[in-house]
């Protein structure tokens, strides 16, 4: 294990369900012997988002927009942002619910820096799905538990999203 690594080193996987969802991403905390920290590389082109919109009920997030420009859903409101800003998603409910979207004309790239919890439950208010994750390793998308449904009935991840 070496405690640096450089971001245009890294090995990204595509993400997403070939509409409005699409991003190039990886996650790299453990790499470099993070525990408590996880942290994520997003690369989303014009046009796309990475995931829904989501609050997360234990993990706290943000967001430090490296290039390009979007939008950043946060609860009810929204906001412009562009290189250099850094975005706070603590945990919560609904009002907490946060997703960037690259509303500019070139690629938006950003990092997620989060805490890490090895139980979690996801709201995504626009389709009212609900995900409950235990001991899901998210680098390699496998791994202990990750339902993700709507009351009385499992969904796909993607279902209802724009």
């Amino acid at each position: 294990m070496k405690p640096v690594i450089n971001i245009g080193d890294l090995e990204m996987r595509e993400t997403g369900n070939g509409a409005g969802f699409s991003a190039s991403v990886a996650s790299f905390g453990p790499q470099i012997g993070s525990k408590g920290m996880g942290v994520m590389l997003h690369v989303v082109e014009a046009g796309k988002k990475a995931f829904p919109f989501h609050a997360h009920h234990q993990i706290e997030e943000l967001f430090v927009i490296l290039e390009g420009e979007g939008t950043y859903r946060f609860g009810d409101r929204e906001y412009p942002v562009k290189a250099g800003d850094v975005c706070a998603a603590p945990a919560g409910g609904t009002e907490n619910a946060h997703q960037l979207i690259n509303t500019g004309k070139k690629t938006l790239k950003y990092l997620g820096i989060s805490t890490m919890a090895e139980t979690e439950v996801v709201e995504y208010p626009d389709s009212g799905k609900v995900a409950v994750v235990s001991r899901f390793d998210w680098s390699a998308m496998s791994g202990g538990i990750r339902h993700i449904f709507r009351p009385g009935e499992p969904l796909d991840y993607f279902d209802g999203e724009e």
